[in-house]
């Protein structure tokens, strides 16, 4: 048998190609393609818990009003503080307590000063010349941080080691100073133990009690913005269908839980207004986070410093979920996922256009999936 003539050959190859082209953009407008994607995403995608991290919430003691921020020198006097009420408590020294406390506020006073200071120092204006050498040397320990970034969990891990050499070297200052600071013992005699002491000493005995099995109930509520659009004024910005459906879906949640709602991402403001319509009051507002990496890194951070959430009930899209899953388990938190709706709804069997937002839905997560996995996501920041 003759051989084709390769024009033919060019042509077949085009024909073949172009059929298969047509297939696929058939599938992508059917409603069986996105819905392959999620469960390829569901069964690929790993959801373990980064055990490193998970120890920054195995306190479990989730508070609405704790606002310390994690790795400060506030949440490091505190540290030292308990540590100092536990030895106190452990030698049946009940009069230590109230001294131990007045070198505390006077110690809270000294940061809060200190702070104030370094605020108003950095207000001042710089020598041009000097702020181009200070830029300069910024963006070189920028650089080499960046190249330092190890996982996504560990910013976490070393803002809450205190045995790190920063963080080890100021606890030991400031427990010196707890035991030495001079403080007028007329005073502290005089003084009642209050509440606060009252309430940390339960603290410390809720700490040193026999740890219990982790529970596998959830600890709060997370909802992750889908969005922000412009009311029909073309003035009033409000939240948009995908962050109103993942809301509806809070309500009916809250409603059978009862637990500490979460709201993430920049819209978290308008979302907040959005419940408080429906009386629920969501008092965790994280309102920084631009992307999804920082949702769960900001959420995490802001839930440690809560007081510890191992496990959340997540809300998100469906296509969404396996990606925000991943970044949550790196970050520490196990979740357990609660689908919202979409705006728009599958059709049974014929192509639509509405089908073909699910599945641009689904390429995109498919595809971010692919780059956290295999690069990490590089436009996300360390901390808030």
């Amino acid at each position: 048998m003759a051989k084709a003539h390769w024009m033919v050959r060019l042509v077949q190859i085009a024909s073949v190609l172009f059929v298969l082209f047509g297939c696929f953009m058939v599938l992508i407008y059917s409603p069986f393609y996105s819905g392959w994607v999620v469960k390829a995403l569901n069964s690929f995608v790993p959801v373990e818990v980064n055990e490193v991290a998970a120890k920054s919430q195995q306190k479990a003691a989730l508070s609405e009003h704790e606002s310390l921020e994690p790795g400060s020198k506030l949440w490091i006097a505190r540290q030292a503080y308990l540590k100092l009420m536990e030895e106190a408590i452990q030698s049946h020294n009940s009069q230590n307590l109230t001294v131990i406390q007045a070198r505390y506020k006077a110690l809270q006073q000294m940061i809060e000063e200190a702070q104030q200071q370094e605020n108003e120092q950095e207000e001042k204006p710089r020598i041009p010349l000097l702020v181009k050498e200070e830029d300069q040397n910024s963006a070189e320990q920028e650089d080499e941080a960046s190249v330092a970034q190890e996982d996504p969990a560990q910013a976490v891990k070393d803002l809450l080691n205190l045995n790190s050499t920063e963080n080890k070297a100021l606890m030991e200052k400031y427990v010196e100073f707890l035991r030495t600071h001079k403080i007028e013992q007329e005073d502290v005699s005089q003084e009642p133990v209050d509440e606060i002491i009252n309430q940390d000493i339960a603290l410390i005995h809720e700490q040193n009690e026999q740890p219990q099995p982790q529970s596998s109930k959830p600890y709060a509520i997370v909802v992750l913005g889908g969005g922000l659009t412009l009311d029909k004024n073309g003035k009033d910005i409000i939240v948009n269908d995908y962050t109103r459906l993942r809301l509806e879906k809070t309500l009916a949640i809250e409603k059978e839980y009862q637990l500490p709602i979460v709201l993430s991402g920049v819209e978290a403001p308008y979302m907040q207004r959005w419940l408080k319509k429906y009386d629920v009051d969501a008092k965790l507002l994280e309102d920084r986070s631009m992307n999804t990496c920082e949702n769960s890194r900001f959420s995490s951070l802001l839930l440690q410093k809560k007081g510890g959430a191992p496990r959340v009930i997540l809300i998100t899209d469906r296509y969404h979920m396996p990606r925000t899953r991943r970044l949550f388990a790196l970050n520490g938190i196990e979740t357990v996922p609660v689908e919202a709706p979409m705006p728009t709804h599958l059709t049974r069997w014929r192509p639509s256009k509405q089908n073909y937002d699910h599945s641009r839905r689904a390429n995109y997560e498919m595809l971010a999936t692919i780059r956290d996995v295999w690069f990490g996501s590089s436009d996300c920041r360390e901390v808030p």
